[in-house]
């Protein structure tokens, strides 16, 4: 089985090696990792570029003007080859080499069409300080009525999937993956299975966090996508 990761860029030169190393060094064999840039005027370019031999012919990278992250994410998709997709944001790293091991088994039951599992939010000056540990244990969909979803980059399935089902919606301004979660678990009950690991760890701050201007512009982008998100849990 053929697993496709998808690493969306911007001008993230300051933490994407890491997040390319942690791709590499998995020791699951048939993994594509594909990388859409967003057209970085920094130094991104330059380091995929230094580990695109390194991955023997199985990394495949654009860079251009895309229209946000969840564009540049269904640009990803639609690119990969493999039975199943899933993402790895810039900022963040799988920090054991088997995690895309862990991830190949669950799917050697066919009833499986979809992973979550947990991840490791760590303080950004200190990769080895836990600041908090999200897990998705407790998820059920009926959950998603109350806010609650499981972690997004620990979502793994099928490409035929997406092409059934759906893309990320791009009129979503923050919370596409929120609506894909609910679309593809709750709309159409996709059968998933929980993983009792820590997949990635994840960087706190970032520019969501720069300001209260950013966090008030988050929160009202954010309040205009649950609304309707509340319609489709309710209707």
């Amino acid at each position: 089985m053929k697993i496709s990761i998808i690493t969306v860029t911007f001008n993230s030169a300051i933490t994407i090696k890491n997040t390319i190393e942690s791709v590499l060094h998995q020791n699951y064999s048939d993994i594509e990792y594909i990388i859409i840039d967003g057209n970085s005027k920094d130094n991104t370019i330059n380091i995929i570029k230094q580990y695109e031999s390194k991955f023997k012919g199985r990394m495949h990278w654009v860079s251009e003007k895309d229209n946000g992250m969840y564009d540049a994410m269904n640009k990803g998709i639609r690119m990969a080859t493999g039975d199943v997709i899933g993402i790895i944001n810039s900022d963040d790293f799988y920090h054991r080499n088997d995690i895309i091991e862990e991830i190949a088994k669950a799917f050697e039951n066919k009833e499986i069409q979809a992973t979550i599992a947990d991840v490791r939010f760590v303080n950004p000056d200190n990769l080895e300080k836990t600041v908090r540990y999200y897990s998705s244990k407790n998820f059920s969909v009926n959950r998603f009525r109350f806010g609650f979803m499981p972690a997004h980059p620990t979502f793994f399935t099928y490409k035929k999937n997406f092409e059934k089902y759906g893309y990320y919606q791009t009129d979503y301004k923050i919370a596409a993956d929120y609506e894909l979660l609910i679309r593809f678990l709750f709309t159409y009950r996709l059968k998933y299975k929980y993983l009792p690991i820590d997949v990635m760890k994840m960087r706190t701050g970032g520019m969501s966090t720069a300001s209260w201007k950013s966090n008030l512009l988050l929160i009202k982008r954010l309040y205009e996508d649950v609304k309707r998100m509340v319609y489709i849990l309710i209707f």
